[in-house]
């Protein structure tokens, strides 16, 4: 049995155990003079029992998942000979078609290898006769118990929601423990980069050419990885979508905050969410056939003849527009949320709405959109798909919008693009990359989030 089909027993066995439970708490209730004798409600005499019946068999059957392949494996390597597994070459390897051919998918006339694929079957269908047994022994275990420990006083609305209370915790350490994982894993393959590149050189380096020969007598046998044009491609782009996604985002959410009717509001504000939906690469195409060419015309005709077809500002521009929902949707928000006293009392000094709103409500609302801009920030800065169709590859230090630029995230997929070894600074040097833009993208969400929180704790 495989094991959806184990845990649909599973699942079955605690639902009649709620089910059983529910109704057995009801006629003990019936027994004793009504529900009011209860210490919980029926639905938490269900909900304890079926807890009982699920929760170790699933502990019982992810501890089996961990343990079952290394003791199989153990067992079927033991009664092979070291000669054979010798002449054979790679023991991995060996298991691997010991396990092809018990399951059909290769052919063989080694008598050794058909013993052990015959061994390795017996082993698998032993342990998934086993593990049923087990999961649903287990399983009406915890039933017969929760049922037998039913009676009128018993607190199972405490019970269960200490055990909810402690799945919360684990979910919640989870999370902690995978983004500890991912920190650490970039940390770590980031100092190995740093052992073999200075970190001035990275920091500080005006060159980036990431390319390591495969021999010393190619050129660019050492590469350069100065990040500085990548760090100023990075800021060039976010910079010129800020410069669009600020000032459209704002005034759209003081519009519809502030002026709009509600008919309107209910029309406008559905069509600004809708660019939110529209997937990256969509605005990439849109970037690479129609907003790039049309810049470069432009700039052409204007007198600017070395306008790139792949440009910062085309890719900045579209960016700007992918981010105006963001914006809208963070200050339209916090617009909002301005107590409507401060507006009445306003109103009774005899200010005008468009006073109210520049002396009263942006002033208190301000916290709030700074925070919302430097979350948009850290939105634009970890763009990637745009980028590459828009703006190019070229790792160009420049201040010219015109010309083709790279960003961080760029060149992150690029190095770890196809197939590459994890002991070269060419790949390494993409860890270096993502922490620092970690770092960077970190620190922005920490201070908007310090900025919103203490806006909340003014006006709440």
């Amino acid at each position: 049995m495989t094991t959806p089909m184990l845990m649909t027993v599973i699942a079955v066995i605690a639902i009649s155990g709620f089910f059983i439970a529910r109704a057995r708490s009801i006629k003990l209730a019936d027994t004793a003079g009504g529900l009011s004798k209860l210490h919980s409600r029926p639905n938490y005499y269900g909900s304890y029992v079926a807890i009982l019946a699920a929760i170790p068999a699933l502990v019982l059957l992810l501890l089996w998942q961990a343990v079952e392949p290394n003791l199989i494996h153990s067992l079927v390597m033991a009664q092979l000979s070291d000669s054979y597994v010798t002449q054979f070459g790679n023991a991995d390897l060996l298991y691997s078609q010991i396990g092809n051919v018990a399951r059909g998918i290769t052919q063989t006339d080694d008598a050794v290898l058909l013993a052990a694929a015959d061994h390795y079957q017996m082993l698998n269908q032993l342990g998934t006769t086993l593990r049923f047994t087990a999961m649903t022994s287990l399983a009406l275990a915890g039933l017969a118990f929760g049922w037998r420990s039913l009676r009128l006083r018993l607190r199972a609305r405490n019970r269960v929601e200490n055990v909810m209370q402690a799945f919360l915790l684990l979910c919640s350490t989870l999370a902690i423990l995978t983004t500890l994982g991912i920190v650490l894993s970039v940390l770590f393959e980031a100092l190995r980069f740093f052992q073999m590149i200075p970190v001035t050189e990275f920091i500080f380096g005006t060159e980036w050419s990431p390319q390591i020969a495969l021999r010393a007598d190619q050129q660019a046998a050492s590469g350069s990885f100065g990040a500085i044009p990548l760090f100023t491609g990075t800021l060039m782009i976010s910079f010129i979508a800020m410069c669009i996604a600020a000032p459209v985002g704002l005034m759209s959410a003081i519009y519809l905050a502030e002026y709009a009717s509600p008919r309107i509001r209910g029309i406008v504000k559905p069509i600004l969410e809708i660019l939110a939906g529209i997937p990256t690469v969509v605005y990439g195409f849109f970037a690479a056939l129609v907003a790039a060419p049309f810049i470069r015309d432009v700039a052409q005709a204007i007198g600017f003849s070395s306008a790139s077809s792949e440009s910062a500002l085309a890719a900045g521009a579209v960016m700007g527009i992918m981010i105006i929902p963001f914006v809208s949707s963070l200050s339209d928000d916090v617009i909002t949320a301005v107590p409507q006293s401060l507006r009445d009392g306003s109103y009774g000094l005899g200010a005008t709405p468009s006073e109210t709103v520049r002396k009263v409500v942006l002033p208190a609302a301000l916290p709030g959109i700074v925070g919302g801009l430097l979350l948009a920030v850290s939105r634009a800065i970890g763009e990637t798909m745009i980028v590459v169709m828009a703006a190019g590859l070229s790792a160009n230090l420049t201040a010219n919008p015109l010309d083709s630029v790279t960003t961080v995230t760029v060149q992150i997929v690029t190095l770890l693009v196809g197939d590459q070894e994890f002991d070269s600074p060419k790949t390494l040097a993409a860890f270096a990359l993502g922490l620092t833009l970690f770092v960077v993208t970190l620190a922005l969400n920490v201070i908007a989030l310090n900025i919103v929180k203490k806006y909340r704790e003014q006006y709440d």
